[in-house]
């Protein structure tokens, strides 16, 4: 029985490997590739499958920012068996850089959900370290829905938008910020890129998502110091808090709930109804931050990455 990794054909769209007896998960899958490929996150010919006796038994989609030619991320992963999961990992990788990628993430979820149902972890996370992945991130999920309480706003801060300030007090802040961030990701960009240049990629990567320049703002104290950084957005699925940032200066006096209080009130007012964030497990303040503003830690997730 040969195994076959290749790209889906147009009829195969969006559906890809189905599942006897769980028509909530094959729909549910297929309405968010749909999305993914209407809002250009994803391509026809960025979809692969895996196929076995002319039966779909296992997929992967290569992901990216909308508007970018180049891949990123992996997802929709259905691995099938170890053997499986290796070769269409092997074509993603291949393909990706074929693409110009230099790097390849995937996410996994805990516990399993909706859209990706990332069933069996354990394996997932076996599957990813042997074909090159390494844990970028050991993260928390937050959630608010309409349904939680708005959060207070911080009456010692106001705020002035990037339309108003421009880049530059955003990179400086951000920068700052930077000196002694909690955060895995940050530290790994800044080992390669510097304080600085970690702030201009961060800042670059925030504006290539769905926002509205308005919603970029830096929160002024009251002696009129900048002491907050807010990035609300949207991604193809959600609305999300996006960047959280506290200068050095304005650390311990809970500016970081401040900061989540303010992108809510934003996104809420832009009519997201759901709102989500992220952020290291290990950094305590910021997990506090999204519990003051009424988050509720919905879900973990690791971050994989590995170099093509």
């Amino acid at each position: 029985m040969k195994l076959t990794v290749r790209i889906a054909q147009r009829d195969e769209l969006p559906a890809l490997t189905t599942f006897p007896n769980d028509d909530e998960r094959n729909a549910v899958t297929a309405a968010y590739l749909a999305g993914l490929l209407e809002s250009g996150c994803t391509r026809p010919e960025w979809c692969v499958v895996a196929e076995r006796d002319g039966r779909l038994i296992g997929n992967v989609v290569l992901w990216t920012i909308p508007g970018r030619t180049v891949p990123m991320d992996l997802v929709l992963l259905e691995p099938g068996d170890l053997a499986t999961g290796e070769a269409l990992l092997a074509y993603a990788a291949d393909l990706a850089r074929s693409l110009g990628a230099q790097s390849q993430g995937h996410v996994l979820d805990a516990p399993a959900q909706a859209p990706q149902f990332q069933r069996d972890p354990e394996s997932r996370e076996k599957l990813l370290a042997a074909t090159g992945f390494t844990i970028s991130r050991d993260g928390c999920r937050f959630l608010w829905t309409a349904n939680d309480p708005m959060p207070a706003q911080d009456q010692r801060l106001h705020w002035r938008s990037l339309t108003d300030l421009g880049e530059e007090p955003f990179v400086d802040l951000l920068a700052d910020t930077f000196t002694d961030t909690k955060d895995s990701i940050f530290q790994a960009e800044i080992a390669e890129h510097g304080l600085r240049g970690a702030a201009e990629r961060n800042l670059a990567e925030m504006q290539e998502m769905d926002h509205e320049p308005a919603w970029f703002e830096i929160g002024y104290d009251e002696r009129d110091q900048p002491v907050a950084i807010s990035l609300p957005a949207r991604t193809s699925n959600s609305a999300v808090i996006g960047l959280v940032a506290v200068a050095r200066a304005g650390r311990g006096q809970g500016y970081a709930t401040s900061v989540v209080a303010r992108g809510t009130q934003l996104l809420v007012e832009a009519g997201a109804d759901e709102i989500r964030g992220d952020c290291d497990a290990g950094n305590i303040g910021m997990f506090k931050a999204f519990q003051r503003a009424g988050y509720h830690n919905f879900a973990n997730r690791k971050m994989f990455s590995r170099q093509l």
